[in-house]
């Protein structure tokens, strides 16, 4: 699991609340969670927390693989989502000058 020492290392879990893109319910998740199911309508949310994943050298080693490319996979869908939010956006912003 995590390695001893870790700076990255969750101290204790707090809740996160999201709201679901979909239903508009309340979403609750733990930080260290990496994503979780609406319980009104079971659209998945994802934590957008940034990982020490994302920067650290040691992370694969710390988390395991498997953990690695799941986090890894999520933080490239949030910044593919984000590019085309943004956009999107500029897109709107030129349409209505």
């Amino acid at each position: 699991m995590i390695l001893e020492g870790c700076q990255g290392k969750p101290r204790t879990p707090e809740i996160l609340e999201k709201v679901c893109p979909q239903c508009g319910s309340e979403i609750e998740l733990f930080t260290c969670d990496t994503q979780a199911v609406c319980e009104h309508c079971g659209f998945v949310v994802y934590n957008d927390t940034l990982s020490c994943v994302q920067w650290c050298k040691y992370a694969r080693q710390c988390v395991g693989d498997a953990m690695y490319e799941q986090m890894m996979a999520i933080a490239e869908r949030q910044k593919a989502n984000r590019k085309l939010r943004k956009s999107e956006d500029n897109t709107h912003d030129q349409t209505d000058h």
